[in-house]
């Protein structure tokens, strides 16, 4: 006999073992309960903002239980705040407020993200035995009955998205580009928009506000655009990131010494395709279901593989972080014009950063004496000035975008290499003779060398920890056994043939695919819904274990 009260409890309850993920046929159902609510309340505005504010509320809680708390308070602080800068022309005190925003929203981010480096590390270097301690669980646990563990500090999902968006409407009004919303439920609704809560596009505010005013409109054209980016996007996470994923590149990364070297590099280029379709394939749903309600979402991916050197792969890849550290780190600092007290304030954080990490006397004097002669050379040398501010200030932005996925030797190497890469390009295309050839072998060599850099990169962002990673590299270089090829090949040549799927459809032209796109859109809709269920039918058996989640719910 069916317990309709167990289902209802389920659906309105929190389970940490399964959160509500856009793969899952539970979040369809979500969404198309959603829709039907909104078709009566789409043409009034104020009522569709309240009510899109509240499901998104529910998803959020349902993805992440009780840090839904966080969302709230950082929704208040930053909504309030914004009005307090708006509203007075005092030059301190709207320092002082813009400081306390920035304050209260990097502690929060710092907190969840960094207590276990921090901790560590000043145990580490002075023998203390500090401990990690969650507050919030420890306030859940008082007053919501639950039975948390204070001494773990889980990362609510999707915190460095939308404190990075809130951070972004107070900047902006600031610098008195925006004007601040009219009321709490338009910012609320702005902050917690479920499509892109959880995993980007990172949204400004001056963006998406706007469009909140305006009349809902959605044409035949958008429904069947928005249709077939939802399907693109299960397509790509379900059907290759997954399988990929779970036959192949995570059992090589949880023990690399058990495998070839040749398949430690097939599970490095696996895992750049991996990535890509997973992230790429939930920012398409996002932009997906977002139109449908009248919403749209920025890009945040342009075939990055294509890109030619690592300059302009950064300009494709993850689109959203790229332009917000752009436009409110690397800019204010100087960007390449000059240096700014942000540069050095930065500059000696990171250095900072890396004497906590190494945890070692001579590592240390050897940062500070590294500090000391850069300076010097800054200051006194007019010729190099100008490389090092620039050179500086991109690494800077560079190594604080690989801390913001996490605080870990790893991710402070994954960022590092990038800027190197991209401060290599900036020199090498002024004497390269091949810098102004654009034939297609010259593309294909410039496209194969840049993705086989971001790709060796990437093996620092996948593994665990440095040793994983050390592991990897050296059976690629010392265990590679080419004569194991042929027999790898034929027992993994699923994965190949799926892997070789992925990376052919995405480097195909942009008019074959758009001529195909535009073909599925001016479709009857009858014809749209006969190949949208014969499409997930097919997503949905290529399945072969639980659905994993998206990579970018950890950040």
């Amino acid at each position: 006999m069916v317990n309709f009260s167990e289902i209802i409890k389920n659906i309105f309850s929190y389970s940490e073992t399964s959160p509500l993920l856009f793969t899952k046929f539970f979040y369809w159902a979500f969404f198309g309960v959603v829709l039907i609510g909104y078709t009566f309340l789409s043409d009034k505005k104020v009522s569709r903002s309240l009510y899109l504010m509240l499901v998104s509320l529910f998803f959020y809680y349902k993805s992440s239980g009780f840090f839904l708390i966080l969302l709230i308070f950082s929704t208040l602080v930053d909504f309030y705040i914004g009005k307090w800068i708006y509203n007075t022309e005092n030059p301190g005190k709207r320092k002082f407020l813009l400081f306390l925003s920035m304050f209260i929203n990097l502690f929060l981010l710092s907190y969840f993200k960094y207590t276990y480096f921090f901790t560590s590390a000043i145990n580490d270097l002075f023998g203390t035995k500090l401990v990690a301690y969650n507050y919030l669980a420890d306030f859940s646990n008082l007053f919501l009955g639950t039975s948390f563990d204070t001494a773990k500090i889980f990362l609510p999902v999707g915190i460095s998205f939308f404190t990075f968006q809130t951070m972004s409407y107070t900047l902006d009004i600031y610098s008195k580009k925006l004007e601040p919303v009219k009321n709490i439920l338009d910012f609320g609704f702005y902050v917690s928009f479920f499509p892109q809560l959880v995993a980007g596009p990172i949204v400004r505010a001056s963006e998406f506000i706007p469009q909140i005013y305006k009349k809902f409109s959605l044409t035949r054209y958008e429904f069947g655009w928005a249709l077939f980016m939802i399907l693109k996007g299960l397509i790509k996470k379900i059907m290759i990131g997954d399988y990929i994923a779970v036959n192949f590149v995570d059992r090589v990364f949880a023990n690399p010494s058990m495998y070839t070297g040749f398949e430690s590099m097939m599970a490095m280029i696996g895992y750049s395709l991996q990535v890509y379709v997973d992230f790429s394939g939930y920012t398409d749903m996002a932009i997906g279901v977002a139109l449908l309600m009248g919403f749209k979402l920025p890009k945040n991916f342009d075939s990055p593989y294509k890109a030619r050197n690592c300059a302009e792969f950064w300009k494709r890849w993850h689109i959203s972080l790229s332009t917000w550290l752009k436009d409110y780190l690397y800019i204010p600092l100087g960007g390449n014009r000059t240096a700014t007290k942000g540069t050095w304030i930065n500059f000696g954080l990171i250095i900072l950063i890396f004497i906590l990490l190494a945890a070692n006397t001579l590592a240390t004097i050897s940062l500070i004496a590294f500090v000391i002669i850069i300076y010097l050379i800054y200051k006194f040398n007019d010729k190099a000035r100008k490389g090092i501010v620039t050179n500086i200030n991109t690494m800077i932005t560079m190594l604080l975008g690989g801390l913001w996925h996490g605080s870990s030797w790893n991710f402070l190497i994954w960022g590092g290499l990038n800027g190197i890469g991209i401060l290599v390009y900036k020199y090498w295309r002024k004497i390269s003779p091949w810098e102004q050839k654009n034939g297609r072998l010259a593309t294909i060599w410039k496209i194969a060398l840049t993705f086989s850099f971001i790709t060796f990169t990437r093996v620092f962002f996948r593994a665990p920890d440095y040793p994983i990673a050390s592991t990897m590299l050296h059976r690629i270089w010392n265990n590679f056994h080419p004569e194991l090829i042929p027999k790898i090949m034929s027992g993994y040549y699923k994965v190949w043939l799926i892997m070789l799927f992925g990376f052919i459809t995405h480097w195909l032209s942009y008019n074959f695919k758009d001529k195909w796109m535009e073909k599925f859109i001016a479709l009857p809709h009858w014809q749209q819904a006969f190949i949208s269920a014969i499409v997930v039918f097919i997503v949905y058996q290529s399945i072969c274990a639980d659905m994993q989640p998206f990579i970018y719910f950890q950040f």
